[in-house]
C-alpha cells in the first residue's frame, strides 16, 4: 500500500477561502448566468476558483490592479477587466445584448463598485454583498426595487465550508499557487503586519511559527 500524503494548508488559505466558497454559494450560480466577481484580491481570487467550478457561462473578474487580474484569468476568469482602463458596465451591456449579467459579487469595500454592480446587473439578478466598508456607501434603493426587483444577499463567513476547501485544495481544484505572497518567521511579525496592508503589492502575507 502506498504511503498516504499530507498537505500542509495554511490556516489563512483554509478561513479566506472558506468565506470565499460561502459568498459564491450565496450567489445560486448555473452554467447559464454571466457572473462578475469585482475584486481580485485573496477572497476574491478564491471566488473566482470556486466560481469556476460551477462552469458558468462566463466568468468576468474586475480590479484596478492589473496583476490581480493576470492572476484572476490564471484561476479561471473568462475575461479580466481594470474599471480604470475601460468602461465595464458598457462591456457587461454589450456582452449581454443589454440585458446585464445575470451574478454580482462584491468584493472590494468600495462603493463605487456597489454602484457599479447595480448598473451592470440586470433585472431579477442576484447581487452578493461581501465586504466590509470603511465609509457608508449611498445608493439609489429603487434600481434594487422598483426598476430592477433584485435579490441582495449578503455573505462573510464560512459556514460548513472547511472540509471542502481543504479538499479541493489539496486535490489543487482550488487554486492557491501565488496566494501567499511572503511567508515571514516570527520574529519579522511586524514586518509582517506592515506588508498585509498591501503597500507593496501583498497578497496574503503569513507568519511561520
Amino acid at each position: 500500500m502506498p504511503a498516504p500524503q499530507y498537505f500542509w494548508i495554511p490556516k489563512c488559505q483554509q478561513r479566506g477561502y472558506g468565506c470565499s466558497k460561502h459568498a459564491v454559494d450565496r450567489a445560486s450560480i448555473s452554467n447559464e448566468d454571466i457572473v462578475v466577481i469585482s475584486g481580485t484580491g485573496t477572497l476574491g481570487l478564491g471566488m473566482v476558483s470556486y466560481a469556476r467550478m460551477k462552469n458558468p457561462k462566463a466568468l468576468i473578474a474586475l480590479d484596478m490592479i492589473d496583476s490581480r487580474l493576470d492572476k484572476a484569468l490564471e484561476f479561471g476568469a473568462d475575461y479580466a477587466w481594470n474599471p480604470s482602463k475601460i468602461d465595464v458596465v458598457e462591456e457587461i451591456m454589450k456582452m449581454t445584448e443589454g440585458y446585464g449579467c445575470d451574478v454580482y459579487i462584491e468584493a472590494t469595500g468600495h462603493p463605487s463598485s456597489v454602484t457599479q454592480g447595480l448598473s451592470m446587473i440586470r433585472k431579477l439578478g442576484r447581487f452578493v454583498e461581501f465586504s466590509v466598508f470603511s465609509e457608508p456607501t449611498t445608493v439609489d434603493w429603487s434600481i434594487i426595487g422598483d426598476r430592477k426587483e433584485l435579490d441582495v444577499l449578503g455573505a462573510h463567513l464560512s459556514p460548513y465550508a472547511y472540509p471542502f476547501v481543504i479538499e479541493h485544495i489539496a486535490k489543487g481544484t482550488l487554486k492557491t499557487d501565488g496566494i501567499v505572497t511572503r511567508m515571514l518567521p516570527i520574529e519579522e511579525w511586524e514586518k509582517a503586519f506592515d506588508l498585509a496592508g498591501g503597500k507593496e503589492g501583498d497578497l496574503k502575507v503569513a507568519i511561520k511559527f
